[in-house]
């Protein structure tokens, strides 16, 4: 992979290995770890799925309650990566992060299945609970209430956005050497650079 190879804009190609990624994983190709910090610099991750790539930026939705919604809403800058091992690619991003709007999040919700719906609503994310059982009988009970309703988005779940500020394309290859191309936006431009592995 050389320079000369990838698209002037970053987002033309992570579509592109996205594509592949699909072929590949199709399950799993929009999983990507996520990367937050509080607002004293302690760090966390977990793995979270992409939702959309839609100008210019990542999105994804979350309880804004979890630990992961109050990281992003105190200190907005994160880290996303992808990795694909089958077809020895990684995409990392890191930028800054924003709510979508509340019409955004309304227009995914009405997509989600019922059980996801529920989940949303009655479950406390990241909190401790008492146990399995407790969760488990609000999430029935949830559904047999609502069954045949139409049900509204909780205000707190919604979507986030990242929009970048740095994107890098790791390609593998032998002896470790690999392909490390990055995308820096500066100046209103995309700047594309060769890192060492």
């Amino acid at each position: 992979m050389t320079e000369a190879d990838v698209a002037a804009n970053p987002f033309v190609q992570f579509e592109k290995w996205f594509e592949q990624a699909m072929k590949y994983h199709p399950k799993d190709a929009n999983a990507f770890v996520l990367s937050t910090a509080t607002k004293d610099a302690r760090p966390s991750a977990r793995v979270v799925l992409l939702k959309g790539v839609e100008k210019e930026r990542f999105v994804f939705y979350t309880n804004y309650d979890s630990r992961k919604g109050k990281e992003l809403l105190e200190n907005s800058f994160a880290a996303m990566t992808f990795f694909w091992s089958s077809i020895e690619k990684q995409v990392r991003v890191e930028g800054k992060v924003q709510k979508v709007s509340e019409a955004e999040s309304d227009e995914y919700f009405k997509i989600r299945p019922l059980g996801s719906k529920a989940g949303a609503w009655v479950s406390p994310q990241s909190t401790v609970i008492a146990g399995r059982n407790e969760l488990d009988k609000k999430h029935h009970d949830f559904i047999i209430e609502h069954e045949n309703k139409e049900i509204e988005r909780p205000p707190f779940w919604g979507g986030f956005c990242i929009i970048p500020s740095r994107i890098e394309f790791w390609q593998g290859r032998t002896s470790r050497l690999h392909d490390r191309i990055l995308y820096t936006f500066e100046k209103d431009k995309w700047k594309i650079e060769r890192l060492a592995p």
